[in-house]
């Protein structure tokens, strides 16, 4: 088994559910499937878009958990849980019912064309270090403690709302 981080968020609702409902149905899936242990989510923030900024606030979390998938596979499983929640990919960071990202697979660094880990973005996102920190304190990336950046304590444009909890 190999520990695994995932970035969950979202700012549109459909027909499906809500952007926080997103989330937490993607956790249960997490949960529901034999190929994940010890799932773990980080309580719910609310965060002003990111890239493209002509959009509503998106809703993150962070989960961890331990899992018997190859990368690519676990690739695949995230992006089925994309696909389950109504995701339609409009424009590059637009918006988007459900966002699973991929952030670490251990200590693993993967440059695949359609995975890299750690995520290329993880460093410069407060709405992605702060989560990961509330699940893990110690975590280092690439020898480097989370908890020595400053961004991973840097609340700006982000809202603690609530633990977000496992339906």
């Amino acid at each position: 088994m190999t520990t695994c981080y995932i970035g969950l968020g979202g700012n549109i609702s459909n027909e499906l559910g809500t952007p926080d409902q997103h989330i937490r149905q993607a956790a249960a899936a997490f949960v529901a499937s034999s190929a994940f242990e010890q799932v773990q989510l980080s309580s719910l923030y609310r965060s002003k878009a990111y890239g493209v900024t002509d959009q509503p606030d998106f809703y993150n979390a962070v989960l961890s958990a331990n899992t018997s998938l190859l990368p690519l596979d676990l690739l695949d499983f995230c992006q089925s849980l994309e696909q389950a929640a109504g995701r339609v990919r409009l424009r590059h960071w637009g918006e988007r019912s459900l966002d699973v990202d991929v952030l670490l697979y251990g200590d693993e660094q993967i440059c695949h064309d359609r995975l890299i880990v750690p995520h290329r973005e993880l460093m410069l996102r407060n709405f992605v270090l702060v989560p990961l920190l509330e699940l893990d304190a110690d975590l280092c990336v690439q020898g480097v403690r989370l908890d020595s950046c400053p961004l991973a304590h840097d609340m700006t444009g982000l809202e603690k709302l609530a633990a977000a909890g496992i339906e």
